[in-house]
């Protein structure tokens, strides 16, 4: 993105209404079901950091470097990929064509976790955004608690070994 670009978009961020209120510039009231997969997947990737974190805190309050260590391993695509896939056969038909569209999405691969791992993650963060923005408040919890319960089982597990 150049400058001009990105001045442009600062510049049309924001509307100031009659009201003297802010308000969304564009995209207002579009439809959850026509935003991009990775858009779904942008915000719920943050909707998840936030809720591990603070889960996190029922364990640690005081070490924060403690916290970062094992937030950034339960939110990592390896760690998500294998909680979508124990929970696949639990989605609704509607959540599994969100799964599958955040799956799609083309996106550059980091090289912490395979092609495979991170697309299942980004399947797995597209639900969770599309639910939240859905406000599907008692599905997104049962579907993010249950990914915390697999996540952290399987991270005991391969402490154990």
């Amino acid at each position: 993105m150049n400058f001009n670009h990105f001045q442009n978009l600062v510049d049309n961020f924001f509307i100031v209404n009659e009201a003297g209120e802010l308000s969304p510039a564009k995209y207002h009231d579009v439809p959850v079901e026509r935003l991009p997969a990775l858009v779904l997947a942008y915000i719920g990737d943050a909707y998840f950091t936030l809720y591990v974190r603070t889960r996190l805190l029922g364990y640690e309050q005081n070490k924060v470097r403690v916290l970062h260590t094992f937030d950034a391993k339960i939110v990592s695509a390896v760690m998500q990929s294998k909680a979508i896939k124990a929970l696949e056969a639990e989605l609704t038909p509607e959540e599994a064509d969100v799964l599958r569209r955040g799956r799609n999405a083309k996106s550059t691969v980091p090289k912490s976790a395979s092609i495979s791992e991170y697309r299942y993650a980004t399947g797995f963060e597209a639900l969770v955004g599309y639910l939240y923005l859905k406000k599907q408040q008692d599905r997104l919890s049962e579907i993010v608690d249950k990914a915390f319960v697999i996540i952290s089982r399987e991270m005991t597990t391969a402490a154990k070994k």
